[in-house]
């Protein structure tokens, strides 16, 4: 099944023309931000917002500066996530990391300055009503602070996680699973949507974000370092728990497969017949190669 290009080819065009307003003195930080964030990748999660607003009747065009904001943000993980007191990685999507480029200390600020500029964008270039706004943007801070992202990758770097299958999904349901899952919620909400039907998309959205995670252990120990990007192996390296240290390799893709399942039964109770470019998207991560 096809991805939704057209999606990512508008979220390339508007990151593309993002400009950060900086002090002359700044602007070495601005071009790490930038070399970073337009690195390049499929974008899933900003197409994944654009998806949404499409499946719900919208122009995905008026919600790109929250996808853009979604993107800053991953992009802003990527960077702390590279550096060596993390998961000390030298080259991603193919070159190298942002503090190999920039060094560390300049590495750190921009992932700060990138994360403090998707929430201007959101609150001051998203269209909606303020009540919409501020729901959104409350929910990607939920997704990304200790109840998310970052409060994930603290369990996850002090091994934290509750033994067990169902601690792995805990565990990477903060960690991966919500920033992919408010690229769904996020645009639901500026668009008003609530009750059952805002119910099926979570679900949806949710589930996704534990498929994106599952495929992603498995290519690290299936894929070369030129097809992901970046070095292969390294959640083996470093000892990280990943579903196919928990599983073993087949075991973690009949997981996928079934992740992948009820993600396309919630997409299916969500969006009818109007999901077919989210479904394009949950294809397109059950499915990739790198």
């Amino acid at each position: 099944m096809n991805y939704p290009d057209d999606l990512q080819e508008q979220v390339e065009g508007y990151l593309e023309s993002l400009r950060f307003p900086a002090p002359p003195a700044a602007g070495g930080l601005v071009e790490a931000m930038r070399y970073s964030l337009l690195a390049g990748g499929k974008r899933v999660r900003p197409v994944l917002a654009l998806a949404t607003a499409r499946s719900l009747g919208a122009d995905p065009a008026t919600l790109l500066p929250f996808a853009a904001a979604l993107e800053l943000v991953h992009t802003y993980s990527l960077i702390h996530d590279d550096l060596p007191a993390m998961d000390d990685d030298e080259l991603r999507r193919g070159r190298p990391t942002c503090h190999v480029a920039f060094g560390e200390d300049v590495a750190i600020l921009a992932g700060d300055a990138l994360y403090a500029e998707a929430f201007r964008l959101a609150l001051g270039e998203q269209e909606g009503t303020e009540a919409a706004r501020l729901a959104a943007c409350a929910e990607l801070a939920d997704a990304t602070g200790v109840n998310g992202m970052v409060g994930g990758q603290f369990i996850d770097v002090s091994e934290q996680a509750a033994p067990g299958g169902e601690g792995l999904r805990e565990l990477h349901s903060l960690k991966t699973g919500r920033l992919i899952a408010v690229s769904v919620e996020g645009p639901c909400l500026l668009l008003g949507l609530d009750g059952d039907q805002l119910d099926a998309y979570r679900r949806f959205a949710r589930e996704l974000g534990v498929l994106f995670q599952i495929v992603d252990d498995v290519l690290d120990v299936t894929a070369s370092d030129e097809e992901l990007g970046k070095p292969s192996g390294s959640d083996e390296r470093h000892g990280k728990r990943t579903y196919v240290t928990e599983y073993g390799l087949e075991e973690a893709r009949s997981l996928a497969g079934t992740s992948r399942d009820q993600a396309l039964e919630a997409l299916h109770e969500a969006a009818g017949d109007n999901g077919g470019e989210l479904e394009q998207v949950a294809r397109f991560i059950a499915d990739r190669e790198s």
